[in-house]
């Protein structure tokens, strides 16, 4: 089935650019770089997760739910562009997340709240995982009457991974449009469904790219895993005879630093460098640590000055405020004060 006939809700606002950024290369020393513009998909400050919320709320809609629920950690960026979409879509919202480092009522947390959305707020429990608590509201939510939807974490499943599928198909387009070929994209993978995406488009749309994921938090061996499984259940939505393995993902867990939601110090010198030099504000939890695998893989001359990388920028910059004092603390160290190193 074509992508197109895939039923969606326009909650993005697309195509989102695709930015040059010569001052990242030319400090970098090199490669030619792009930033595809994610974080400016508009809905609730943006992201990633609306291009899968297109889809998996057109779902929702479909089985007629009036409740969606996801999970995800305190400052989840998929909770609050989920929280935003059901907004849009006059449903209720139940979100059920897991404290991590920042639980205070600042940033994704506080817009959380400020669009109403239900917030169970848990502890870590393996034995009990968030996933776990979701399917239990939503059997009470069933028992009255109510008729709920539940999205993974992510929203990384066969039909969230279709809006990246539908970014890759974009992408392609903007490169031709501006004549260039790309070697690499590179993108924060955690849950997988928007590196899946990439790759299941990239191997649709014939693109020469190689895809190459940064873990924010998890072991690569995992998040190989998850990528292989959501891009195998997009094919099969899209009625496509493509299989998908973890052998086919890259995926780097180098730049976890002490453990998920935790600012690393090359994640804070790769926040200070892109905005210090193009005016590109990222996110400490994921787009953060992209980043620093990006600039890690350039220093170690694993992409070469003459290549071209486009760089995904996935959102999630609300959590900046939640992050104030470790970033206040990065920016008093003395490389805050130049963009070279």
């Amino acid at each position: 089935m074509p992508l197109e006939r895939i039923p969606r809700v326009r909650l993005a606002t697309l195509p989102t650019p695709l930015q040059p950024a010569p001052r990242l290369s030319a400090a970098l020393g090199g490669p030619q770089i792009f930033v595809k513009r994610d974080d400016l998909t508009g809905l609730a400050f943006g992201g990633n997760k609306t291009r899968k919320l297109e889809y998996l709320m057109a779902d929702a809609q479909r089985q007629g739910a009036d409740v969606v629920l996801t999970v995800g950690a305190a400052q989840s960026n998929h909770a609050r562009q989920t929280a935003a979409a059901a907004r849009q879509l006059g449903l209720r919202c139940i979100l059920v997340l897991t404290r991590s480092q920042h639980n205070e009522l600042q940033g994704n947390l506080l817009l959380d709240a400020l669009l109403g959305a239900e917030v169970q707020l848990i502890d870590p429990a393996p034995d009990r995982p968030a996933a776990q608590v979701m399917e239990e509201i939503a059997a009470r939510e069933r028992a009255r009457g109510h008729r709920p939807y539940l999205i993974p974490g992510g929203g990384s499943n066969g039909v969230g991974c279709l809006g990246y599928v539908g970014c890759a198909l974009e992408l392609a387009w903007q490169l031709a449009q501006e004549g260039i070929r790309a070697d690499y994209v590179y993108v924060a993978s955690g849950s997988g469904g928007t590196q899946g995406g990439l790759v299941l488009g990239a191997r649709l749309y014939h693109a020469a790219y190689q895809v190459v994921g940064i873990s924010p938090g998890s072991p690569a061996t995992v998040v190989r895993q998850n990528c292989a499984r959501v891009a195998t259940e997009g094919a099969r939505r899209l009625g496509v005879d493509l299989t998908f393995g973890p052998e086919d993902f890259t995926v780097s867990d180098a730049y976890v630093g002490p453990g998920y939601a935790v600012l690393t110090p090359a994640a804070a010198e790769a926040i200070r460098l892109f905005a210090q030099t193009e005016g590109i504000i990222l996110d400490p939890v994921y787009t953060a640590k992209a980043a620093a695998g990006l600039i890690d893989h350039i220093r170690r001359g694993q992409i070469r000055s003459d290549q071209t990388v486009v760089f995904i920028h996935t959102g999630g910059t609300p959590a900046l405020f939640a992050y104030h004092q470790e970033l206040g603390q990065a920016l008093q160290t003395p490389a805050a004060s130049g963009v070279a190193r």
